[in-house]
């Protein structure tokens, strides 16, 4: 009996840790369809699913591009909501803890339609 509960314990820390170590959101835009640049690279248009297994308070710089809209620069850090799986991980193994926070499961930005007026001379 002992050894069966030994052996639940460790795959539930196990599968916790494993769990833990990534984080997943998905890029909207508004419109939808904008190009989504992460850390000046490239990864696809919105909306996007986008997953990572960085530490805590890791920062991923976030660009978004359309024809007609103006560019839109910031960023996500992995420090959003807490990651309950590493933290129950944690408490069995200290390094799941670099793993205690996430993602929120989703990010929403509103591109800015571009300025149209011309200079008059």
């Amino acid at each position: 009996m002992k050894n069966k509960i030994k052996k639940s314990i460790v795959l539930l820390t196990m599968t916790s840790f494993i769990a833990g170590c990534s984080s997943t959101t998905v890029m909207h835009s508004r419109p939808e369809g904008a190009k989504l640049y992460m850390n000046g690279m490239f990864v696809g248009k919105t909306p996007y699913t986008y997953k990572d297994t960085k530490i805590v308070g890791s920062a991923t710089s976030v660009e978004l591009k359309m024809d007609g809209y103006e560019p839109l620069s910031t960023q996500i850090s992995k420090d959003e909501r807490p990651d309950v799986g590493a933290i129950v991980g944690g408490v069995f193994f200290l390094f799941p803890f670099l793993w205690t926070m996430e993602y929120q499961p989703e990010h929403t930005y509103e591109l800015v339609p571009a300025s149209s007026h011309v200079d008059k001379q």
